[in-house]
């Protein structure tokens, strides 16, 4: 028995060091189930806390999927931690309602309450790391899992060993078997989750099914084989990722619920690195990428299309992407187009101030000598004043506005999607119209129908002019 202490003392202590993980005057927390993989983890550090100079805490949250069954964890993971003399903080939380609220799965909504618990307790005890007992095991089943989901390079590294929030494994390289070794060993008498038995579940299924029936066909290092290539495609991965985290501070503008990709930075890049920069923006805004499958990163990749200006999508966890002129807008906050109502009269000579889009039109009347020789910039247009009827008014666009083009009539909402003009703009274009029609819309197009020609005599000249 001293022997295999001896023996896992040291792989632990040779993992620890060479992954980095856990440092002197580290405070750690544990987040402890009460099953194998915590425990042994909790009774390590406990017993190599002098030797590595750390403080340990340990912290539980009752589910309150199991009844009286999570009940008996949490008086487990009580008792334990007085053994050990470790400082330990129990939570109780109804997972089943709050995923029923929040229109969550059990395992996603489950690892967020975890997790804002393991928060808010590394907080107050002013922690800097949160050890997680994942082991080698997982790492294999978390891998093939992800490939059933057609996953990318990124997904093949399997779990991280240290995540750039605190979170550590220091287990990850260990198998399960030798986890449960050391517990009975050590007479630790862990708790079981029997719905760990159950193949209800993907990840069971792996475990008990899958795993299992490969390991006796295929392979019998089948878990060694599955994480060694894991290990491998990290290198390969690290390299891409900071090549894509170059560019992705190169072509995003971030804030605290918000990304835009500028399309034109964007469409250079290679495939690789696009599908990385669409995943460092989505992280920017949730934290992490979690449940974000490599299918809905290709759904995102379509929108750098032309076609897909003005087209919005939705992720899990309300995520929103909107395709813009100019950017691919990744945001958890849904843009609502409000429609702004504005109705102006126009003088023949004088101006008007726009206060809903800050725009001024100023108008002036001439005889055509005058504007021929007279300057005119893109943003000034010429009518005919002789063909203009009645009143003239400057207003937003209406349901069923066509304009007179070179090319025959055109609908105003069709107008705008071929200048590829966003949704949320189009309210905001000016149109210009007498009694009988439509002169101008914004600085884009004029009617046909008011055109001057060579038997003009008058011109109504129109300039556009931003606040």
């Amino acid at each position: 028995m001293k022997g295999y202490q001896t023996r896992m003392k040291k792989r632990f202590l040779k993992f620890i060091k060479e992954k980095n993980i856990v440092k002197s005057g580290d405070k750690i927390l544990v987040g402890l189930s009460g099953g194998p993989d915590s425990v042994c983890l909790l009774h390590i550090l406990s017993r190599l806390k002098d030797k590595l100079d750390i403080e340990l805490y340990a912290a539980h949250l009752n589910h309150q999927i199991r009844g009286i069954e999570a009940q008996k964890d949490a008086l487990y993971v009580s008792e334990i931690c007085d053994e050990m003399g470790i400082t330990y903080f129990l939570k109780s939380i109804d997972v089943p309602k709050y995923c029923k609220d929040n229109s969550l799965s059990i395992e996603e909504g489950a690892r967020k309450l975890r997790y804002e618990m393991f928060d808010e307790i590394k907080k107050r005890t002013k922690s800097n790391k949160i050890a997680i007992g994942h082991n080698l095991n997982d790492q294999a089943e978390t891998v093939l899992m992800r490939i059933m989901r057609g996953t990318g390079l990124q997904g093949l590294r399997g779990i991280e060993y240290a995540r750039e929030n605190g979170v550590i494994r220091p287990l990850l390289d260990i198998e399960r078997k030798d986890i449960e070794e050391y517990c009975k060993v050590h007479n630790l008498n862990p708790r079981i989750d029997e719905s760990n038995l159950e193949n209800i579940y993907t990840r069971n299924k792996i475990r008990l099914e899958l795993i299992p029936y490969m390991t006796d066909n295929f392979n019998t290092n089948l878990i060694e084989s599955i994480v060694r290539m894991s290990n491998s495609l990290r290198s390969d991965s690290d390299y891409i990722e900071a090549e894509a985290e170059s560019k992705f501070k190169d072509i995003c503008k971030i804030t605290s619920d918000t990304v835009d990709i500028k399309i034109n930075g964007f469409s250079k890049l290679h495939n690789a690195i696009k599908v990385r920069v669409l995943r460092k923006g989505i992280k920017s805004i949730l934290g992490d990428t979690n449940f974000i499958d490599q299918k809905h990163i290709e759904d995102v990749l379509e929108f750098e299309s032309e076609s897909k200006i003005n087209k919005m999508l939705t992720l899990p966890r309300g995520v929103f992407v909107y395709r813009k002129q100019d950017c691919i807008t990744l945001t958890t906050t849904e843009i609502v187009t409000e429609e702004i109502d504005f109705l102006y009269n126009i003088p023949n000579n004088g101006f008007v101030k726009i206060k809903e889009t800050n725009i001024i039109i100023e108008t002036q009347t001439m005889t055509i000598d005058r504007y021929k020789n007279g300057k005119v910039d893109k943003m000034s247009k010429g009518f005919d004043l002789n063909k203009i009827k009645g009143g003239m008014v400057v207003r937003s666009r209406q349901q069923g506005d066509k304009i007179k083009l070179a090319g025959g009539s055109k609908k105003i909402k069709d107008l705008f999607i071929d200048l590829k003009i966003p949704r949320e703009e189009r309210c905001k274009v000016p149109v210009i119209a007498d009694e009988q029609g439509i002169l101008q819309v914004g600085k884009y197009k004029s009617s046909e129908n008011y055109k001057i020609d060579e038997k003009t005599k008058e011109v109504l000249k129109v300039t556009f002019k931003n606040l």
